[in-house]
């Protein structure tokens, strides 16, 4: 794959090697990783949400890019300089705590203005709702649904699209509905939901390798 690095590559062949039947899907999983390196590069983030086991996933992906993953991330030492000039104690235990993130944020997680949305307006537009908060162009969202046709996710989608957010979504074989308004559609090899959502951890895990080794390996 000469658009992605031999270092990088690893991964989708251990990937692979592990799961055989992700071989056919290889080129969709380097297709959407390489969708977020880009968006990363020019200072955007991502955004996930999901329904369910994806929620749960959305909240998985968030918690392995937004700290170190496998591999340590130095701070930048003008931030430590900074943090040591503002507290000479603190300063320099924040520097040997704190990791670099790779900005991400799960649409599930906020319950106050969910639940309120919910009350006032409705369910279906709750991921739309926040995408409008958050999103800004070039940003990506990764929108996980193993049916590909959950409503409130499609209207976030929809929205995603309209405001200049990339868009990729981790479905099932089929894709359902969804598939046609991903820019990166990567459909796990199963149609038995729970089957989905068991090839859907290791590519996303995958990924989180893949971006941590670009932005913070040696």
């Amino acid at each position: 794959m000469a658009e992605l690095a031999s270092r990088l590559y690893k991964h989708i062949e251990l990937l692979t090697r592990r799961y055989p039947a992700l071989k056919e899907i290889e080129q969709q999983i380097i297709d959407a990783y390489l969708l977020m390196q880009q968006s990363y590069e020019q200072g955007g983030k991502l955004l996930v949400a999901g329904n369910g086991g994806s929620a749960a996933d959305a909240e998985h992906i968030v918690g392995e890019l937004m700290k170190r993953f496998k591999l340590p991330r130095i701070i930048d030492p003008a931030l430590a300089a900074r943090l040591a000039e503002i507290d000479p104690v603190r300063g320099p235990q924040l520097s040997e705590s704190l990791d670099p993130c790779l900005t991400a944020i799960s649409l599930v997680a906020h319950e106050s203005s969910i639940t309120a949305f919910i009350n006032d307006v409705g369910s279906a537009d709750v991921y739309a709702q926040q995408l409008l908060g958050y999103g800004r162009e070039g940003d990506v969202f990764l929108s996980i649904s193993t049916s590909g046709n959950s409503e409130n996710m499609i209207r976030a989608m929809v929205t995603a699209k309209a405001i200049g957010v990339k868009i990729i979504g981790l479905t099932g074989k089929t894709g359902g509905c969804m598939a046609p308004l991903c820019d990166v559609a990567v459909h796990a090899p199963e149609t038995e939901t729970y089957m989905i959502q068991e090839y859907h951890l290791p590519i996303y895990h995958c990924w989180c390798l893949m971006l941590e080794d670009y932005f913070f390996g040696k």
